[in-house]
């Protein structure tokens, strides 16, 4: 076989460019020409549409929620169904109705509205069956649902690894000894909280944890960290967490990410190498030159 149908091959198998995508099916590997997608809030959704479709898919069929999902998101989807958080049967029959047999997450859903939820009869004794709430616990339960269903939570990194950005990855300045020092120290501790379920991030400055995050989510973990570093350049730490379920849980910093530690006067973001999602990048990109801030991608190496 010529080495570049060797390599369309390959491709084909992992859902990247020069193949159409697959999904594994009864052992066997089966074009997948329609998916869903779960839509939560901020750009990861609208930049997975834009992988998935130029990666082969060609029906993208969106469940979106009332004040979380970006409303962009019908420009790039062939149908999208708005729901409210909570309304699960809704959900899930809006994909068989139209089909729908894979589908991926893609996006957060504000932590808040996870305990203000309003849940429909199915969700609400989904909820009562959790001994935690966490969201490894109840997105798991929904893969369960949808599963019941005849519809399968597939894992989206297939189409995302253009995103995932490896070690020796920077954007703006390098980072200084002292900032590595930092981001070495920093890397162990967030790994320790992530394996607790505690969070994802955490601030650290000279050896000293100044803030760790927890349910407030991750722009205020830099805010208060920053605040308690008095602007005097702490280092951000994000990780994912280990045996993570890379169904629902990527983490993921962009523009965004880079105007928090802005605001908070955060002078490095460093973030898990190969396993953390970079959005936005030429905003982010921008943001960084413009105000001295390093976005780094580590991994234990390092």
């Amino acid at each position: 076989m010529p080495a570049e149908a060797k390599t369309a091959q390959k491709n084909q198998h992992a859902g990247l460019p020069g193949g159409r995508a697959t999904a594994t099916v009864g052992g066997m590997d089966q074009p997948l020409d329609t998916l869903g997608i779960i839509a939560g809030n901020r750009s990861l959704p609208l930049a997975f549409a834009e992988e998935a479709r130029a990666q082969g898919i060609k029906r993208l069929v969106a469940v979106a929620f009332d004040q979380e999902t970006d409303p962009a998101l019908a420009q790039k989807v062939d149908e999208i169904v708005w729901v409210k958080v909570g309304q699960l049967s809704k959900m899930i029959a809006a994909f068989q109705e139209r089909g729908v047999t894979k589908c991926v997450m893609a996006g957060q859903i504000a932590p808040r509205n996870l305990f203000d939820v309003r849940p429909d009869m199915r969700a609400l004794a989904l909820l009562m069956k959790l001994k935690e709430r966490n969201a490894h616990s109840l997105f798991g339960a929904i893969a369960d649902e949808l599963k019941k269903e005849g519809i399968e939570l597939i894992e989206p990194v297939r189409w995302l690894r253009p995103l995932m950005p490896g070690a020796g990855f920077v954007l703006g300045p390098a980072l200084t000894e002292a900032q590595k020092e930092d981001a070495a120290f920093g890397f162990r501790i967030a790994k320790e909280i992530s394996r607790l379920e505690i969070g994802q991030t955490v601030v650290v400055r000279e050896g000293t944890v100044l803030a760790v995050e927890g349910f407030e989510g991750t722009d205020a973990c830099l805010r208060r960290g920053g605040e308690l570093a008095g602007g005097q350049g702490a280092v951000a730490v994000k990780v994912s967490k280990a045996k993570h379920d890379l169904r629902f849980d990527i983490p993921c910093v962009g523009a965004r990410t880079v105007a928090a530690c802005q605001a908070a006067r955060i002078s490095a973001l460093v973030f898990e190498a190969e396993k953390t999602l970079l959005l936005d990048k030429p905003e982010a990109e921008a943001l960084a030159r413009k105000h001295k801030i390093t976005l780094a991608a580590w991994d234990e190496k390092n």
